[in-house]
């Protein structure tokens, strides 16, 4: 169909391996373009899920702001999409429609649901799991289109155990897409990223209420600009190659390696969520036996896939290959592409942040200082201004190049929260370079 995106893979690498050399790195680069008419054709359910448990009424602009954010992402939905709105507390309740499943979206259903969405109260607890569990229920039936759900919270998952939590997460893994919101600063974004990652979605932190209706209305937007569902990176590897790993690197940072789905002899699947016109960015590493030098391979062959119908084989989208020669020209050999590079430090930049902000949350100020420091080194090198500011809100930079900071003594919750939300989102190209 014409009106189908355009895929396209770009694979950047730097082939060659010292006499012996294993690891082979490649930046594989994902663009989709045109298709915006097969967002308006492509089947599409959505589930908003508003936590009503007590604290939201702690001030009670949070609870106002939640109401009012379900409703305009209610407005955001175009005619004949399926939708519902799950309430969610100590259990999980319909909100709109009052039964447990999905409806069209059209004038008369997006009032009585923003009409329901209104008369929303607060009490109870936290428990995720039994929310996401009922919005798994929604979408069962649904396992063919863009299936969404936002999530929005205030507090911690205090009403059931971690390995509760974990099962639904194994349950929901690869059946919708997740973006979660925090609202205020009592949850804990660890907690939440966890969920994100595992529904392939996003985690963001929304420390004013007054912001949330615009961003509920950007993720229902970009929910509604998605034109194809279940799109995979298929990679293939030689008999006696195999995947390190498979990270996404841009636009954010997210391990794919233990999502691998075996599809075919020495092929495996990655899944990456629904599409629209869009570009993103893989580090792919496999380990290759040595060869001899002036020996050339493909050591690995990437496809671009969505599932067909029952029976069928996938429809492959667009594909790449991951090439691998030795040398024994030392220049050649210690080469290191330049992409490659960026994006091990910006993947490097996230963990440190993490590791910087839980030492000084335990009280560990020497390590805090000490990954924070790398985290400002980094992230200079990598021209990434976004965290650069956030970092300089939580550390008095004294030299970026060096890394060398001082902890802030008083620092904003809502400005560690940010910067932990916003640690794995990466730029493209260092300072300077186009």
């Amino acid at each position: 169909m014409s009106d189908q995106p355009q895929f396209a893979i770009t694979i950047d690498q730097h082939k060659y391996l010292p006499e012996g050399g294993r690891e082979v790195h490649a930046i594989v680069s994902v663009e989709s373009s045109g298709g915006g008419a097969a967002a308006t054709q492509q089947p599409a359910a959505e589930v908003i899920i508003i936590d009503t448990s007590g604290s939201m009424s702690y001030p009670e602009t949070k609870l106002h702001a939640a109401i009012a954010a379900a409703q305009a992402a209610i407005d955001a939905l175009r005619d004949g999409v399926y939708f519902a709105v799950v309430s969610g507390s100590n259990t999980a309740s319909m909100v709109f429609p009052q039964q447990a499943q999905l409806v069209q979206a059209d004038a008369a259903t997006r009032h009585h649901a923003k009409q329901a969405v209104g008369r929303l109260r607060a009490s109870g607890g936290t428990a995720i799991g039994s929310w996401l569990r009922l919005a798994d229920q929604l979408f069962d039936p649904f396992q063919h289109g863009i299936r969404h759900a936002i999530l929005l919270t205030d507090g911690k998952n205090q009403h059931e155990t971690d390995a509760e939590l974990d099962a639904v997460l194994y349950r929901c893994a690869d059946r919708f897409v997740c973006d979660c919101r925090g609202i205020g600063t009592d949850w804990e974004v660890a907690e939440l990223r966890k969920v994100a990652n595992a529904l392939l979605g996003g985690v963001g932190l929304v420390a004013d209420p007054k912001d949330l209706v615009a961003d509920f209305r950007a993720m229902t937007e970009a929910a509604m600009g998605k034109a194809v569902a279940d799109v995979a990176l298929r990679v293939w590897t030689p008999q006696t190659a195999k995947v390190r790993f498979v990270k996404q690197v841009l636009p954010t940072v997210q391990d794919l390696t233990g999502r691998r789905v075996d599809s075919a002899p020495q092929a495996g699947d990655y899944p990456l969520g629904a599409w629209g016109a869009e570009s993103r960015d893989y580090h792919v590493c496999i380990e290759v036996p040595p060869g001899d030098v002036g020996k050339e391979l493909r050591a690995g062959w990437i496809k671009l896939v969505v599932p067909g119908p029952p029976g069928q084989e996938a429809q492959v989208l667009a594909t790449g290959n991951v090439l691998v020669s030795w040398t024994d020209d030392v220049a050649l050999s210690t080469k290191i592409n330049a992409r490659v590079a960026h994006y091990t430090g910006q993947a490097e930049l996230t963990d440190v942040i993490q590791q910087g902000l839980q030492a000084r949350k335990d009280g560990d100020l020497d390590t805090a200082t000490a990954r924070l420091g790398r985290a400002v080194q980094l992230a200079e090198e990598a021209g990434n201004d976004a965290i650069t500011a956030l970092l300089r809100k939580v550390v008095d930079v004294e030299d970026a190049a060096t890394g060398t900071v001082r902890l802030k003594r008083n620092v904003d919750k809502a400005d560690e929260m940010s910067l932990d939300t916003q640690s794995t989102k990466t730029v493209r190209t260092r300072k300077g370079e186009g």
